[in-house]
């Protein structure tokens, strides 16, 4: 049995024309399979497209596709946001706009998933939308004033600073650099904080009232330890004051009780992380400017987006992986599926026409030096070089010096006949 070579992959011209990707599966097929994907794992996006479209995949095949189309996703929507970025860099004040009078919230926070190797990463997540009055509050929020609608996200597992410029493409198609209003709904972080100053100088910073509340739960609970005794609603009413007053009189009671137990461990840092953050803390003055003061849509983004694909019981995502499935989780929970999908693909063919187009450049050159080489052969065989020999000088002496005269050289150049002995003027007689 022959052994069998290895096949390059072929071209053929149809394909670009029909929009073909690789693979056995038709478009129709594979969009069904990376969408079951985007929400249920591989194997179950499997037994989905067999169940619904009677085609049957391996699970490693639905990780292959789905995780390749993602990965030209992500490539897709950081283009975008690199060229928005380039674009305010290079002029700020390029397409001057008249404020559109539209209130936007914009929400930042991180929720960690495995990796490979009993690894945990931070996913980061943003979530901006509008802000409306609540007219027909739920039951779980009876006294939910204001909420947010129009809701998009994006998330990415990456550092804070790259992330700060992934964003820009998803704020500037919700037009958050171009809104009247803009304030940041979230958690004290430090790189949170960064981000928000990078993106708009007159954002107004709201530190989630949640977040506050949890702080000041922390000290009872470090007072509680320590055996200091408390008021049985203190919490209660502390959370009243800060909600309704304003954080003065909430600070100086902490205050008071570090002064009074400076021994407690971490009570200082619990205090001190709320004085820092007085100014995000006006509770009262931003209810009234009709700004929510809860950040539960990025909580709920953590969960939706992020958590409900990416953090089931047994999976463990290779880090190169992660950010191709959030692209595809982020283009279908801001209902943008078919576009997302469409650019993808597209970047894909286009993707494989360069690569095919570099390897058949690769191959031309190739088959160009071999030529050459060929045709230097050829001509070293038929113009073989002849090897030149050079003979050192031979120094003489001027009496070793022989003069050549011209009558020497006419006598070298007489014809001598040859003696009767000789066996050319025998032959005749041997003959005979």
């Amino acid at each position: 049995m022959e052994p069998v070579q290895n096949v390059e992959q072929v071209f053929f011209p149809l394909d670009e024309k029909l929009h073909l990707q690789p693979g056995s599966l038709t478009p129709l097929q594979l969009d069904y399979l990376v969408h079951f994907a985007t929400f249920q794992s591989f194997e179950k996006a499997t037994k989905m497209l067999m169940k619904h479209h009677g085609v049957h995949v391996s699970p490693s095949t639905s990780r292959r596709q789905t995780e390749g189309i993602g990965a030209f996703a992500e490539i897709v929507q950081n283009e975008q946001a690199m060229t928005k970025l380039l674009q305010k860099s290079s002029d700020p004040e390029r397409d001057v706009k008249t404020k559109e009078a539209v209130k936007l919230v914009v929400s930042n926070d991180g929720a960690h998933i495995s990796l490979r190797g009993k690894v945990w990463a931070e996913v980061k997540t943003m979530v901006v939308g509008e802000v409306q009055e609540n007219t027909f509050p739920s039951k779980q929020r009876p006294h939910q004033e204001r909420k947010m609608v129009n809701i998009s996200y994006f998330s990415r597992m990456t550092d804070s600073e790259t992330f700060t410029e992934l964003i820009t493409g998803e704020l500037d198609r919700r037009g958050f650099f171009d809104a009247l209003q803009v304030a940041a709904l979230q958690d004290g972080a430090e790189w949170i904080q960064s981000l928000i100053a990078a993106l708009r100088v007159d954002v107004i910073r709201i530190l989630d009232f949640y977040h506050a509340g949890q702080y000041l739960n922390d000290i009872a609970r470090l007072l509680g330890d320590a055996g200091i005794p408390l008021a049985e609603k203190w919490r209660e009413e502390q959370l009243h004051e800060l909600k309704h007053q304003g954080p003065k009189k909430v600070l100086e009671d902490v205050s008071q009780m570090l002064k009074d137990h400076p021994y407690v461990e971490d009570l200082g840092k619990k205090v001190t992380y709320l004085a820092k953050r007085q100014e995000m803390m006006q509770y009262p003055q931003f209810r009234q400017q009709g700004w929510p003061i809860g950040s539960g849509s990025v909580e709920s983004a953590n969960v939706g987006v992020v958590q409900a694909r990416m953090k089931g019981v047994g999976m463990h995502w290779e880090r190169k992986n992660v950010n191709p499935m959030l692209a595809l989780r982020v283009s279908e929970c801001n209902n943008r599926w078919d576009e997302t999908r469409e650019q993808a693909n597209r970047q894909r063919l286009l993707t494989r026409r360069r690569e095919r187009f570099a390897r058949q450049v690769a191959r031309y050159n190739e088959i160009e030096q071999k030529m050459v080489k060929d045709i230097l052969h050829l001509l070293l065989l038929i113009y073989p070089s002849k090897p030149i020999h050079t003979q050192s000088p031979v120094s003489l002496s001027q009496e070793e010096k022989i003069p050549i005269t011209s009558s020497s050289a006419t006598e070298t150049a007489k014809t001598c006949i040859p003696a009767k002995s000789h066996p050319w003027r025998r032959y005749p007689q041997a003959k005979k």
